[in-house]
């Protein structure tokens, strides 16, 4: 993607429909993937977002916007029917003055912009279990207004992104090339990733069966992707949609688990301090099916628990992959630093296994 210059940034402040004009974009957030900013109409009533859209991650911006739009405008016409806000509920794209929710700037670059959601905070991580709750409640009832939409309409913005087999034959390739010549001091990883093959499987051979809905996921379900009112500590709204495509819920369940119920950093280098929190486990489990639990079948809560474990899993394929690949995908900041990743990712599994009677057992509770 070509440098952001003065220029673009001038001519992408004329190109939207804002209610006025408006200040010079500056940059806003701590996002790895956008190029975000934020700017406020020259009297100050309105704020609004305006990013411009990594198309090395997401190579059709168009289709996203597709998602996005057909997602949101759904979500809008069911928050009105509830009584709800759907200024604040829910992100609200602002078109472009062709009347298109993109514009391609003259540097061939993709934009968007939405409102700014007033009055909220997002966490960075698990402050309180009240927070964790209130985070599976908003995921939750992101899954239940969004029950009914045709999922399999949406576009794969990032293909084959929870095909947890495809990640486990990436692995086999990197491993079976091993450019890096890595492989012979991960004997231990490479074995516990072959001694779950047959568990890639699991929820993805339930979805060609049948036995499990295609649902609208989100698939970036970290705690700083849900808006909080910052008076009340309510969710309000589910941000960051660029990944919404069909699913599985149990993907959307597994990867909160995976990234908020646990108590260690994600790239922790000492494996004793690494644990996974039964407690927090039970929090949000209780949130998200008070939430959605009732347009849910019995077999698709069943699954959550394999949620949890298989987006961890597949989350530490992918760290080792990297690894094994030269840490190419994921940034580094150190040596070794995506190897640590993948064994806190797998030590997160172990403990899951160690508790699976009762994790099973906190869902039939709240189920």
């Amino acid at each position: 993607m070509k440098p952001i210059t003065e220029e673009i940034l001038r001519e992408v402040s004329q190109a939207f429909q804002f209610a006025g004009p408006v200040s010079h974009p500056v940059r806003y957030g701590s996002g790895h993937i956008n190029d975000t900013f934020s700017v406020f109409t020259d009297d100050g009533t309105r704020r609004y977002i305006v990013q411009r859209i990594n198309t090395d991650i997401f190579e059709n911006p168009q289709q996203l916007m597709e998602n996005i739009c057909g997602v949101t405008d759904y979500l809008r016409e069911h928050i009105i029917a509830n009584g709800g806000d759907p200024e604040r509920e829910t992100l609200n794209t602002i078109r472009a003055v062709d009347g298109k929710p993109l514009y391609i700037d003259s540097d061939g670059e993709a934009w968007r912009v939405f409102t700014f959601v007033t009055d909220t905070i997002c966490l960075e991580k698990v402050e309180s279990e009240k927070d964790f709750y209130t985070v599976a409640e908003t995921f939750g009832n992101f899954m239940n207004q969004l029950s009914d939409f045709p999922a399999a309409s949406l576009h794969e913005t990032i293909a084959r992104f929870h095909d947890t087999p495809n990640r486990y034959a990436n692995f086999e390739k990197a491993l079976a090339e091993d450019v890096m010549g890595r492989a012979k001091d991960i004997a231990d990883e490479i074995e516990f990733i072959h001694a779950h093959e047959a568990d890639c499987h699991h929820l993805v051979d339930l979805l060609a069966e049948g036995k499990l809905p295609l649902r609208v996921t989100h698939n970036d379900t970290k705690i700083n992707n849900v808006l909080l009112d910052a008076a009340s500590g309510k969710g309000i709204c589910v941000i960051d949609l660029d990944t919404i495509m069909p699913g599985l819920s149990a993907y959307d369940f597994g990867d909160s688990i995976r990234s908020g119920a646990n108590d260690c950093a994600e790239d922790e280098p000492d494996q004793s301090k690494v644990h996974f929190s039964m407690h927090l486990y039970e929090v949000f489990t209780k949130g998200y099916l008070a939430a959605a639990g009732a347009v849910m079948p019995e077999l698709e809560k069943k699954c959550l628990p394999w949620g949890a474990k298989l987006m961890t899993l597949e989350c530490g394929i992918r760290f080792l992959t990297d690894y094994l690949e030269g840490d190419h995908y994921f940034h580094t900041q150190r040596d070794g630093q995506n190897l640590d990743r993948a064994r806190t990712q797998f030590t997160l599994v172990k403990d899951m296994e160690a508790h699976w009677a009762e994790m099973e057992e906190i869902v039939n509770r709240y189920a």
